[in-house]
C-alpha cells in the first residue's frame, strides 16, 4: 500500500478530493475552550497565585514563589558562554540576516502639506510591550526566538517579555542562549494557557502585554483567540506546510525529503508535490519508501504523510499555477527552470522557495525572511510576521485656518444629512456661515 495518496487533476471529483485532502478543523474543542476559559479566569482573579499552581502542576517542578518564575538575564548570558561555538556561530549568522532583512520592512512616518496650509499625514510608532510565547520541553524551538524577537526589536518595542515552559524545571541552553542574542528584556519560566493569560492581563510579577506572538499547542493557540481583543496576537496557526512545484527535473530524493521536512513536524502535516510528469511523481514515491526508513521522526512523518498528505499530477505547469494558487500553501517551493518567472504568477503563498537548490529549512533558520507564516489557507489574506507587526500607525490632521472653512463646509453638510447636528456645529463653528 502507498505510503501517501496518489491524485491527478483530470480524476473525476478532484476538486472535491483536493477540498477535502486541505480541510483543517479549528483549532479547539469544547472541552478545550472550557478549560482554557477556567485557566484565564483563575490568571485574573488569583494572579501569581493561580500562575505559581499551574505551572508547578503542568511543568512538575515546585516553585515557592512568583520571584522563581523569572529566569534571570545572567542565566541567559550563562547559557550562552556554555553551549558549544558552533551553535553560538550559527545563532549569531542567523541573528544577522533575520536582522538585515527585517531592517528593510521599517515604515517610517510622512506628512504632506496642501496649498492651504492643511497638512496630513501618518505617524509610526512601536508597540511599547510585546509577549514572545516560546514552546519549551521536547519542542524547543531557538529559531522561533529568532523570528519573534528580531522583528519586534527592529521596529523599537520598547520591552520584550518571554515565556517558555520548563517541563520538570528542566531549561533549554539554546533557546536561553537564542534570547540573550536576540536582547529579550525579562524572561519566565511558565507556558501554556496560564501563560498567555498573565501576559494579556498581567499579574504581581508578570507585567501587561500589547502584543502576544509564538507558536504553542493546542491550549496556546486556544488562550491567544480568547485573550484577542484584550491584546493583539500574530495569528492561530494551524499545522505546518508545504507544496512543491516541480518540473520533473530535479531529483526525486531531494523532493522527498523536502515533502519530509515538514510532515516530521507533527502528525498533522501537509506535504503536498503538483506536478505534470506522472514518471517523475513514481520517482519520487520511491524516494519516499527508500529514505523515510532512515528518518529519526518516522512514525510520525509516516502519518503525516498518509493522513494529509499527497502526490499530484497536472496537465502542465499553468494548471501547477491555478493548483498552488488554490491550495494557498504557507510554503511554497518552486522547483523548476525558471522561478523567478512563475513566481511572478503565484498570488497565494506565504514564502516562496525558488528553485532547486532554496530548500525550505534554509528558510526556518536562516535566509532572512521570517519562517512565522500563515497556515490553513489564511495566505489569501494575511502576510509573514514582521516589523509591520510591531508598529502602529496614528493619523495627522492639521487643519489651517482656510482649511477649516474648505473642509468644515463639506463636512456640514454630509454631517447634516447624517442628521449629526452636533458634528455640523462643531465644523460650522470655525468659519463664518
Amino acid at each position: 500500500m502507498s505510503l501517501i495518496r496518489l491524485m491527478n487533476t483530470t480524476d473525476d471529483g478532484f476538486d472535491a478530493q483536493l477540498e477535502q485532502l486541505l480541510a483543517w478543523e479549528s483549532v479547539s474543542d469544547g472541552a478545550v475552550n472550557n478549560t482554557v476559559n477556567d485557566i484565564i479566569d483563575n490568571i485574573r482573579s488569583r494572579g501569581d497565585e493561580a500562575l505559581l499552581e499551574y505551572t508547578n502542576r503542568f511543568d512538575g517542578w515546585q516553585a515557592e514563589t512568583a520571584g522563581d518564575l523569572e529566569i534571570p538575564l545572567a542565566r541567559l548570558e550563562q547559557a550562552w558562554n556554555t553551549i558549544p561555538q558552533d551553535q553560538r556561530d550559527a545563532l549569531e549568522h542567523a541573528a544577522e540576516r533575520v536582522r538585515v532583512y527585517h531592517e528593510k520592512q521599517k515604515v517610517e512616518s510622512w506628512t504632506y502639506t496642501e496649498d492651504d496650509g492643511t497638512m496630513l499625514g501618518q505617524q509610526v510608532t512601536p508597540l511599547d510591550r510585546v509577549g514572545l510565547y516560546v514552546p519549551g520541553g521536547k519542542a524547543a524551538y531557538p529559531s522561533s526566538v529568532l523570528m519573534n524577537a528580531l522583528p519586534a526589536k527592529v521596529a523599537g518595542v520598547s520591552e520584550l517579555i518571554m515565556v517558555v515552559p520548563t517541563p520538570g524545571g528542566e531549561l533549554n541552553e539554546l533557546v536561553l542562549a537564542a534570547a540573550r542574542v536576540c536582547g529579550v528584556d525579562r524572561v519566565f519560566a511558565v507556558g501554556g494557557a496560564q501563560a498567555v493569560a498573565a501576559l494579556a492581563y498581567g499579574t504581581k510579577s508578570v507585567p501587561p502585554v500589547d502584543k502576544i506572538v509564538g507558536p504553542g499547542n493546542i491550549y496556546v493557540a486556544t488562550a491567544k483567540r480568547a485573550v484577542f481583543g484584550q491584546v493583539g496576537i500574530d495569528m492561530v496557526a494551524g499545522p505546518s506546510e508545504i507544496l512543491v512545484v516541480c518540473d520533473g527535473k530535479t531529483n526525486p530524493d531531494w523532493v522527498a525529503m523536502d515533502l519530509f521536512s515538514q510532515a516530521e513536524h507533527d502528525e498533522d502535516a501537509q506535504s503536498i508535490l503538483v506536478c505534470p510528469d506522472a514518471e517523475f511523481v513514481a520517482q519520487v514515491e520511491a524516494s519516499i519508501e527508500k529514505l523515510l526508513p532512515t528518518m529519526e521522526r518516522e512514525p510520525i512523518i509516516a502519518t503525516a504523510l498518509k493522513g494529509r498528505g499527497a502526490l499530484i499530477v497536472c496537465r502542465d505547469m499553468d494548471e501547477a499555477c491555478e493548483v498552488a494558487n488554490y491550495i494557498a500553501p504557507e510554503h511554497l517551493e518552486l522547483s523548476v527552470e525558471d522561478p523567478v518567472q512563475m513566481a511572478s504568477r503565484i498570488r497565494h503563498a506565504g514564502a516562496i522557495f525558488m528553485g532547486r537548490y532554496t530548500s525550505e529549512p534554509l528558510g526556518d533558520y536562516c535566509a532572512g525572511p521570517n519562517h512565522v507564516l500563515p497556515t490553513s489557507r489564511t495566505v489569501r489574506f494575511s502576510s509573514p510576521l514582521g516589523v509591520y507587526d510591531f508598529q502602529k500607525r496614528s493619523s495627522l490632521i492639521l487643519v489651517s485656518e482656510q482649511g477649516a472653512e474648505t473642509l468644515g463646509r463639506t463636512a456640514s453638510v454630509l454631517a447634516r444629512g447624517e442628521g449629526l447636528t452636533a458634528h455640523a456645529r462643531s465644523a460650522e463653528y470655525r468659519f463664518e456661515k
